[in-house]
């Protein structure tokens, strides 16, 4: 026991490192584990969004949506989805879609969502990028800011 305080002491950022690397992986390990949505292929979304219970929120500011989005997506901004959760309220039993440029900001989106009492919650994986480069889907350009309107 002396050796390990012993190293401990010597090679102290190395021992700062380990702790914070194995807390990282124990909260990943329980994110994973207790998160209460899934991730969802863009083919398989458009199976999805075929059912008029999907709706797809779109989570990119607003130049980004202008510029391309799914057709009949709802923009919702991550900055600014939870000044408008009271809006969504009506889609709470609906499957939701959610979708950004690659996928980082619609997983935090999709779990403030489930927070707020979604049951039903998908993230599109890839994102728009997906969408776009990768299937070549079709997408929406919008001439004018939807939420200005």
């Amino acid at each position: 026991m002396d050796r390990y305080l012993e190293f401990i002491l010597n090679h102290y950022i190395l021992s700062l490192a380990l702790a914070v690397v194995t807390f990282l992986l124990i909260q990943e390990f329980f994110d994973t584990a207790f998160k209460r949505f899934d991730s969802i292929s863009p083919m398989l979304a458009v199976q999805k969004i075929d059912d008029e219970r999907t709706i797809v929120i779109d989570v990119r500011e607003s130049p980004d949506f202008i510029q391309g989005h799914i057709v009949n997506a709802i923009n919702a901004p991550l900055s600014k989805l939870a000044e408008q959760l009271p809006n969504l309220q009506n889609y709470q039993k609906n499957l939701l879609l959610v979708t950004c440029q690659t996928g980082t900001r619609a997983a935090a989106a999709a779990k403030l969502l489930t927070k707020s009492g979604f049951d039903h919650v998908l993230i599109l994986t890839g994102g728009m990028d997906a969408w776009q480069n990768d299937y070549k889907l079709p997408i929406k350009i919008t001439s004018k800011n939807p939420i200005a309107s």
